[in-house]
């Protein structure tokens, strides 16, 4: 199964961090947190970024991956 991570999330959404912290309700230093790993989100920040990035919460890798692919394909074939 295909995940995308919080900065991929973001960054094709065409947010800055600061953009998607003030909508999430988030500090920019607690966002930049859950997208390096460092900590997790609860629930309702959880439900919130679904909406945000629209994408369900199973799709959402809340793990750093180092070889990361920023660009979400929209119309891939799979």
């Amino acid at each position: 199964m295909e995940t995308f991570t919080l900065r991929a999330l973001r960054v094709n959404r065409g947010l800055s961090l600061e953009e998607a912290s003030k909508i999430l309700g988030l500090t920019k230093d607690t966002l930049a947190s859950y997208e390096l790993g460092k900590t997790f989100p609860t629930v309702p920040i959880i439900k919130k970024m679904e909406d945000l990035y629209n994408m369900p919460y199973d799709k959402i890798n809340f793990l750093v991956d180092d070889n990361e692919n920023i660009v979400i394909e929209e119309n891939k074939e799979g």
